[in-house]
């Protein structure tokens, strides 16, 4: 949209978006891939230091804090689990009251103190004597005070970090105009790119952080992670006079709450048909607030109870919601099948980091007098990332929209996902089958438990890369795309959750399947000794699993309705319409 403005031709962005005091965002002087290109070096930085302590920290808590494997393995997993659930925090607070620019520089700065009282109550108190923390020198005892920083350090890390992971990538597209055609295909191609940072920043962290923190180096990975996150902050405020941002819209769970209590109250009354003569504001009053106003859509009528005008309503304005109220309640109820679908995904995804571990590590890793550590053939996956992103964006996608005009949608693109795990699951499988089939025999403390090379874990890390491209990055694009306008950051939010669920639930099958292959003193599926057990079949059993996860994931995202602005073009509506028949 092109104004005359002080005699200078002025053209703003066309999707509500403002500057930073409030006013309509200028196009040529806010957002854009200048300020996207800052948010994914910032993404980058901030990774490289969230794993540099990540990485290695069940290492730093039985060598230097003193604790027995199963102690430390269980504070990692809390630790890790409570950095998902803080993500719920931080896109609660953006979406309702501080929007995304405050609540990511709030929660990085408290990732920056936290990193920092970490490298300085570990280097200050911990590590002591000098140089311990490594195979042969173990740390002396340590007072309950010290511990006690060391862990508040520790969770104010997971606080930060947590806080700041779903609004970031919102932000991040924020910087882009949906409503303009060249800056609409920058948004998608965004999160592709963003997901990259974020293998980048592992891949960095995982090898050169990872090599020197494992010899002991703790302090200097620590204030490498401290560091890294204050120019990652410094660089994202550098962005402040430039960044577009939308207005938070307030408490979406008293938005929810009218919409079901209305419902109820209004229980007995008809809903006409096609939703005609429900209450609804006009698009300009939804523009005026920097609202989007949603099409109704048919399937959970009993919401639409609450937007039906009777006796009831003028008597009682709580008994009353409007058409994109009801819409905003129906939206996050479909998303959330199609979450709970990834969910099993996720759960083969933290394989990579636990169990493709231990087999590469009862498999021939050396090359001559080089040992190659187990968990560095994660940098497999990360290529694969980096190579299936760009393969994606440069080559696949331009062939298929010769084909279609909007190409593989995100739902395709997850169930692609689904599919190429499951494929991962299989290859690790018939790996593990010959391994076992060229183990060696009275192996039960030996280096090398068989003569396979751990080269031939290289195509379940590819193929776990692969999927990622498609199940992660369509995840961020749907979740962001389909949220309500106030809830973009609880989408995001989303994303990680899955994540952390995906873990628990990893636990807890891993857990039933010792319990059920034990019985009659048997070593079990995956027991210390993997020569003595069937690691295979734990793969096969996930990759049947996940097919019949895939199985039900096709019903819901074939069933799913698109959400459709008031304003969005009836052709976009009829692609998404044949999209459902595709799917």
């Amino acid at each position: 949209e092109k104004i005359i403005d002080e005699g200078e031709e002025v053209e703003y962005t066309l999707d509500g978006s403002v500057d930073r005091y409030g006013k309509p965002a200028i196009r040529d002087k806010t957002g854009r891939w200048g300020l996207g290109i800052l948010i994914l070096v910032n993404q980058g930085l901030a990774t490289l230091a969230f794993f540099g302590v990540g990485v290695n920290l069940v290492l730093f808590l039985t060598r230097v804090v003193g604790l027995n494997n199963a102690d430390a393995a269980n504070d990692v997993s809390k630790w890790t689990g409570t950095v998902y659930l803080f993500s719920l925090l931080g896109a609660f607070l953006s979406d309702s009251y501080w929007g995304r620019y405050k609540t990511c520089t709030i929660f990085q700065a408290i990732f920056v103190l936290g990193l920092a009282l970490l490298s300085l109550s570990s280097y200050l108190f911990l590590l002591k004597p000098r140089g311990c923390g490594d195979e042969q020198t173990p740390c002396t005892s340590h007072s309950g005070f010290h511990v006690s920083l060391f862990y508040i350090s520790l969770y104010m890390v997971a606080l930060g970090n947590g806080g700041y992971q779903p609004n970031i990538a919102t932000f991040g597209a924020d910087q882009f105009d949906e409503e303009h055609p060249k800056e609409s295909s920058s948004k998608i191609s965004f999160f592709s790119y963003f997901y990259l940072a974020f293998n980048l920043g592992s891949l960095f962290s995982n090898t050169i952080l990872a090599y020197y923190e494992n010899a002991g180096k703790w302090a200097i990975g620590f204030l490498a992670s401290a560091t890294t996150a204050f120019i990652a902050l410094a660089l994202f405020l550098g962005g402040t006079p430039h960044y577009r941002h939308f207005k938070s819209q307030g408490n979406p769970v008293s938005r929810f709450c009218k919409v079901f209590v209305a419902a109820i109250r209004k229980w007995k009354a008809h809903v006409p048909p096609q939703g005609e003569d429900l209450y609804e504001l006009d698009v300009k009053t939804y523009s005026k607030n920097g609202k989007k106003k949603i099409s109704h859509t048919e399937g959970l009528m009993i919401l639409d109870k609450a937007a039906v005008i009777n006796e009831q309503t003028k008597y009682d304005e709580k008994s009353l919601c409007t058409i994109t109220q009801v819409e905003e309640v129906k939206c996050i109820l479909r998303l959330l099948p199609i979450w709970g679908c990834t969910i099993m995904y996720s759960v083969l995804f933290t394989q990579m980091a636990s169990l493709f571990v231990e087999q590469g590590a009862a498999m021939k890793a050396n090359i001559g007098n080089f040992e190659i550590p187990p968990a560095s053939m994660s940098v497999f996956d990360i290529l694969s990332v980096a190579t299936f992103i760009f393969f994606y964006r440069r080559v696949m996608h331009p062939f298929i929209t010769r084909v279609r005009k909007r190409g593989l949608t995100e739902l395709q693109r997850m169930g692609i996902g689904l599919i190429i795990a499951i494929l991962a699951m299989v290859a690790a499988g018939i790996v593990e089958v010959f391994r076992l089939k060229y183990a060696t025999e009275d192996c039960k403390n030996c280096k090398h438990a068989s003569s396979l090379s751990i080269f031939w874990q290289i195509p379940q890390y590819m193929l776990i890369g692969a999927s990622e491209v498609f199940m992660y990055v369509g995840q961020l694009e749907f979740f962001n795309g389909q949220a309500p306008e106030g809830l973009k950051s609880f989408g995001s939010a989303l994303c990680m959750l899955s994540m952390s669920f995906g873990n628990y639930m990893s636990s807890i099958i891993v857990s039933i399947i010792m319990k059920i292959t034990t019985r009659n003193n048997l070593p079990g599926w995956i027991p210390e000794d993997l020569n003595q057990g069937h690691l295979e079949r734990f793969y096969f059993l996930l990759a049947a699993l996940t097919t019949v996860d895939f199985m039900v994931y096709l019903y819901y995202a074939k069933s799913y309705k698109y959400v459709q602005s008031e304003d969005q073009p009836k052709e976009d509506i009829d692609d998404e319409e044949n999209i459902k028949q595709d799917v």
